[in-house]
């Protein structure tokens, strides 16, 4: 009976209630929305790199370590020698090892140096490898490979020359031995779209009349001569790693961490990437901070409205009185509408919320390289809807207390 006198009641309104049920859904669409957004983005991070076993440079931090060599942010303390490299690579624990080279860049982007591997090994979300979009992988000496964000900010095509600067922020260019885009790597949402990839022998090649930072005045090697050199490398980076079995990861960690030849530090991955998110996750808090206050204020939008409603609504609770309801069912009725509305709102804000994402999924994963999952909600967001619906029932008691306390005599007497 109260139920169905809510609900007629709640289409009287049909206007006030319809944009109060608006704003409650477009609240709730938005707080899911961002909870979705951070679960993605979260597992976005976490799978950046993925399938490597271990991560081995000079020693230093583990989260120094993660950013120079995957995230390409800072630089690295010491490199890693080229014979203890190969040391390494030879021990009977590893099942792949890929070499990387960092210290050159390209416009602000950095220049790596690596072997075909990487693009075999390395491996994101979950196990997808990296495709070629436009073009081909590296043929020649002077072939470089470009991410797609290098592509889409410098509006580079395949066959386009590129001249990589020596070091990071240097006016110094490598112009005698100018490099040609040979392929453009799909979008991956990955350090990757803005790494320009070469050979390691390139980054030798580059690098042949050139001693101490500097290059060797009058002196130009010709490129088909470079071509013909070994170009073996003194010293890499960083170096990327799996192992044959996983029991093995942690034997070996320790082993290259205790190398006696030189100081390094092998990490893994999955636990530095979990450092690293606890020092900038410090953002999700803040974005469910801000939705959680919107949701709050279409709550408190709600309140207000049955506020203002209540001088228009005198004389029918003055009838309901007077048809022997009791002040409890006046009360009830109130929280009832509230309660109506804000679960109609969280039904809607989620219906809404799935309608984004089966629209925005493929645009944001073609953009930004953000996977947002498409699953049924979870735990966590069923207790939010509920919590919007409690919360609606609970701010709808200071109004519904006022219309509680209201006479009989006030409710039948109209005030001009």
């Amino acid at each position: 009976m109260i139920l169905r006198l809510a609900f007629r009641s709640l289409m009287a309104r049909a206007l006030t209630v319809g944009m109060t049920i608006l704003a409650i859904a477009l609240s709730v669409a938005l707080f899911l929305g961002v909870e979705k957004v951070r679960t993605g983005a979260k597992a976005s991070f976490a799978d950046t790199i993925s399938g490597t076993d271990l991560i081995i440079g000079a020693r230093s931090g583990s989260v120094q370590l993660l950013l120079y060599s995957v995230f390409r942010i800072g630089n690295a303390t010491n490199n890693l020698t080229w014979e203890s490299y190969n040391d390494i690579a030879a021990r009977p624990e590893v099942d792949w090892i890929v070499p990387i080279s960092l210290g050159d860049s390209h416009r602000q982007f950095r220049v790596m140096g690596t072997t075909s591997a990487f693009f075999e090994r390395y491996k994101y979300r979950a196990g997808r490898s990296l495709a070629v979009a436009q073009g081909l992988l590296m043929d020649d000496l002077f072939d470089a490979v470009i991410g797609a964000d290098v592509a889409a900010t410098l509006n580079y095509k395949v066959g386009d020359p590129i001249v990589v600067a020596h070091g990071l922020a240097s006016f110094v260019a490598h112009d005698d031995q100018p490099f040609r885009v040979s392929g453009i790597l799909e979008k991956t949402g990955t350090p990757v779209d803005r790494t320009v990839i070469v050979s390691l022998r390139a980054i030798e090649a580059i690098h042949v009349d050139w001693q101490s930072g500097a290059k060797i005045p009058g002196q130009s090697t010709p490129a088909d001569v470079i071509r013909q050199m070994e170009l073996e490398p003194k010293a890499v980076t960083a170096a990327l790693v799996g192992v044959k079995s996983r029991l093995q990861v942690f034997g070996l960690q320790r082993a290259i961490n205790d190398y006696p030849q030189e100081p390094l530090l092998a990490i893994l991955p999955g636990v530095a990437l979990q450092e690293l998110w606890q020092i900038v996750g410090i953002a999700e808090t803040a974005l469910i901070a801000v939705s959680g206050m919107v949701v709050i204020t279409a709550l408190i939008g709600m309140m207000a409205t049955i506020f203002s409603s209540l001088n228009e609504r005198r004389r029918e609770m003055a009838i309901f009185r007077a048809m022997g309801a009791r002040p409890r069912v006046i009360l009830s009725l109130l929280v009832l509408e509230a309660t109506l509305m804000a679960a109609i709102g969280a039904i809607i804000g989620l219906a809404l919320l799935y309608a984004g994402l089966v629209v925005a999924q493929p645009l944001v994963d073609a953009a930004f390289g953000l996977w947002l999952p498409i699953d049924p909600p979870s735990l966590r967001e069923l207790w939010v809807l509920v919590g919007v619906v409690a919360a609606g029932a609970i701010v709808s008691m200071v109004p519904a207390l006022r219309a509680y306390r209201m006479s009989l005599a006030d409710g039948m007497m109209v005030r001009i």
